[in-house]
């Protein structure tokens, strides 16, 4: 410890008994102030040491202990509007100037949490001593000059803001294109700054807590000034009292209302004016004065513009109800129109893709082994490189809808087998503005560099070869039509020639005879259509109608037989040599990666072996390991991400497949520096329909129709898979209606017919069935049977 501080204790300590000694001898029983937070940690300190209730209406304090009591809102809270009104402009980093005190660390670490719930980064913390000269002012100023970010954030007192918002003026960053957001500290008294001060702040935005107008507090205003215009004749221009003069006030009063309720002779006199200072509630000038928890209370907001000689409301916030420009009406959302640095209408963009104006410098990777993803050559017409491929062209597109007013030119970097991690550091580094290129998401990538959302397919999977097999067998007939089809045929044509039986047995000779010639001729008759040679003459139009509807349905089902069956005939199936990772690691199989990708680690935790891997570098040597097999130097399937692939069996569609299932990986981003306002706006840009579809036309441009070469590749063929009964349903729902209507109207026919026989056979039945029961009643009762004569005949009861 040194001279200083052994000295500077010793003064502390002598300066608390000196004013411990004057709150015992004169009796204090409260203290207001200070009214700044420079103060404020050793006033605390004393309060509470003797028991004295401190009242302090600075609005930046850290102090937390019993006998402090804060009667103005807490700085923290401000920090919520601060964020909504950048996300109300869409600017997603800023920078915050503030001053160098520590009393200022609690509003920065609540601002940082404010903004990261809007998905909005800060970028950069500057702290500023309060006596900085003109020289410092200017080098810091500079430096934030040459970053991208626009948007700058002040929290200092208003004579340190004035000189930097000077020296802003100076350097040009007070000019179009610039966001300078001040917070309460200029606010809260903006209406008592000197011309000169508001002549350097024109078209910062800052926000106030809103004071209501009030009846009470206009009075107040006009007796404050006609008797400060009485003391002050000199002075012609009286301002209105700004905020912190009217928690003074407010401050005051609440200590006389709380000394006018205790006893202040008591034994604790401070413990007990404590308590009801906390407990005291009023309509203040600045608003409701209540204290929660040591602290007064704020939820209204006033946005205000500093524009020609003084300030502009654009409109009010609250936590419930946001943006609003009206307090009379609170559902007309938003803010007023605005006029930002350099006397412009137009919302700047907050940010400068190329603050110093020149070419942003693009980064590709040096590829040579995949052209439809990413490709360099170099071209002796130009003397230079020309770069090519997937990523170039989507990265090409989203520039152009972005319609960012900046060129931009490629530099291949690195060599075909670079460290992508190694490369990355040039983007951490800044030396280069963004890579563009084949570059996994990874979450240590993550951590140097920032990445746009993946804009290809997510994934890692697999290709392997396909080997013919012979698409026939012994069975192979029965194949074209599903077992469900085949019993329901069968079932229709017994269901057909019955039905054609019971309509013809009656009236044609054909089909009489045995029961078993009956039997034959039915069943003979129905199969005989299936190839059309039944020669049996039908008499009932009923019959022929059904067999004209069953006609139809066996020549759509046989002419799809036929075709189902020629497919299966004529085409070589195609079957995968292996189609899961279990199945590699059973046989031991060699198996592909791309050098130098990220792959690598994957398969290992996957369990393979490093000795069983093989690393290639260019889809021909994928196509070459493929064809030669494990058993030949080969490998029996290769690994990558799934643009990859798509890119390899663009190229080698026939003989190869994917399958396998696909494990999530990240994906190809664009990487920028860390806080880079770019990459939120290309998250955006992603979601608009146009964008989506020009995606999928440069999909199709490179990768061509890939479904159409899985199918030949996968040999899999719609034709050439079994039929199923739901495609014939219909057919059949319309064969059977026919045959039960023509059943149904044949019976309707021979019961009209057959009238007075079948009314007669029913009287038989009838009296058969009455004579019947009187010989049971008989036997019942247990009577002797008697001979009666009924109707000619004699019958024993």
């Amino acid at each position: 410890m040194d001279l200083f501080h052994v000295l500077l204790g010793v003064l502390n300590t002598l300066f608390v008994d000196l004013a411990n000694d004057l709150i015992t001898n004169d009796r204090v029983q409260a203290i207001i102030g200070p009214h700044t937070s420079t103060e404020s940690e050793f006033i605390a300190y004393l309060g509470n040491h003797t028991h004295t209730p401190i009242l302090s209406f600075a609005e930046t304090s850290a102090v937390d202990v019993p006998f402090f009591l804060h009667t103005a809102p807490s700085d923290s809270i401000q920090v919520a509007p601060i964020a909504a009104i950048l996300d109300a402009f869409n600017w997603r980093a800023a920078v915050v100037l503030h001053q160098n005190s520590p009393s200022v660390a609690s509003i920065l670490l609540d601002l940082v949490y404010a903004t990261q719930g809007y998905n909005i980064r800060i970028m950069d913390r500057v702290a500023l001593p309060i006596d900085a000269t003109q020289d410092y002012l200017d080098n810091v100023l500079h430096n934030l000059k040459e970053m991208p970010t626009r948007v700058f954030i002040v929290h200092m007192l208003p004579d340190l803001a004035s000189n930097v918002l000077r020296q802003a003026n100076v350097v040009g960053m007070m000019s179009d294109g610039y966001v300078w957001i001040a917070t309460t500290s200029i606010g809260s008294v903006v209406d008592s700054l000197s011309s000169d001060m508001i002549d350097k702040m024109q078209g910062v935005v800052t926000l106030r807590p809103y004071v209501r107008e009030t009846g009470h507090v206009m009075k107040f205003i006009s007796r404050l000034k006609a008797r400060f215009w009485m003391e002050n004749r000199s002075i012609d221009n009286v301002h209105n009292p700004s905020v912190p003069l009217l928690w003074a006030y407010d401050t005051a009063w609440a200590l006389a209302t709380a000394v006018n309720l205790v006893n202040v002779s008591s034994s604790t006199p401070g413990t007990t004016l404590l308590g009801a200072l906390l407990n005291t509630t009023f309509d203040g000038l600045a608003g409701r004065f209540r204290l929660v928890n040591g602290q007064l209370q704020l939820s209204e907001f006033e946005i205000v513009n500093i524009i020609g000689k003084g300030a502009r409301t654009v409109g009010f916030w609250t936590p419930e109800s946001g943006f609003f420009k009206n307090l009379k009406n609170i559902s007309e959302k938003g803010l007023k129109q605005i006029i930002w640095p350099g006397d412009v209408a137009i919302a700047p963009k907050g940010w400068n893709l190329s603050p110093n104006g020149q070419f942003l410098r693009i980064a590709v990777p040096s590829k040579h082994g995949f052209p439809q993803i990413v490709d360099v050559s170099y071209s002796p017409t130009t003397n230079n490189y020309v770069v090519k491929g997937y990523c170039i062209d989507v990265f090409d597109m989203l520039m152009k809808n972005l319609h960012y007013p900046v060129a931009y030119q490629y530099e291949p970097i690195g060599n075909r087998l670079s460290n992508y991690d190694s490369l990355l550091s040039l983007v951490h580094e800044k030396k280069v503005d963004a890579m563009v290129g084949d570059t996994t998401i990874t979450v240590s990538r993550m951590n140097k560099v920032s990445f746009t959302m993946p804009f290809t397919e997510v994934g890692l999977s697999m290709v392997v070869a396909v080997k013919k097999e012979a698409s026939w067998s012994m069975w192979i007939f029965l194949r074209p039509l599903s077992t469900t089809l085949w019993i329901a045929s069968l079932a229709f044509f017994f269901f057909t020639g019955f039905v054609v039986w019971v309509l013809e047995h009656r009236i044609n000779p054909e089909f009489r005879g045995t029961p078993w010639q009956q039997f034959g001729i039915t069943f003979y008759f129905a199969f005989s259509t299936l190839v059309f040679s039944h020669k049996e003459k039908l008499e009932s139009n009923l019959s022929r109608f059904v067999v004209i509807i069953w006609v139809f349905v066996v020549l759509i089902l046989t002419s799809s037989y036929t075709a189902s069956l020629t497919s299966m005939l004529t085409v070589q199936q195609l079957q995968p040599a292996a189609t899961s990772v279990q199945d590699l690691l059973i046989n031991g199989n060699y198996v592909g990666y791309q050098k130098g990708s990220t792959v690598v680690r994957w398969l290992e935790e996957m369990g393979f072996h490093m000795e069983n891997l093989r690393g290639y570098a260019s889809l021909e040597e994928y196509d070459d390991a493929l064809r030669r097999g494990s058993e030949n130097g080969g490998v029996s399937a290769v690994f990558d991400e799934i643009p990859y692939l798509k890119a390899f069996l663009s190229k080698y569609c026939q003989g190869y497949t994917m399958v396998g299932p696909t494990y999530r990986l990240g994906g190809f981003g664009f990487a920028f520096p860390i806080g880079s306002p770019i990459v939120h706006d290309i998250w955006q840009a992603f979601m608009l329909p146009s964008v989506q579809e020009e995606m999928a036309r440069i999909d199709r441009k490179w990768f061509g129709d890939t479904q159409t070469c899985e199918g030949k590749s996968s040999g899999v063929d719609s034709s050439s898979s079994s039929l199923g009964f739901s495609s014939f349903s219909g057919l059949f729902f319309i064969s059977g209606i026919t045959s039960g209507l023509a059943l149904l109207v044949h019976l309707g026919i021979l019961a009209y017919q057959k009238h007075d026989e079948l009314r007669a056979a029913v009287a038989g039945i009838i009296r058969a069935a009455s004579q019947r029961m009187c010989l049971l009643l008989r036997r019942l009762r247990s009577e002797p049977e008697v001979d009666v004569l009924h109707g000619g005949d004699t019958v024993s009861l």
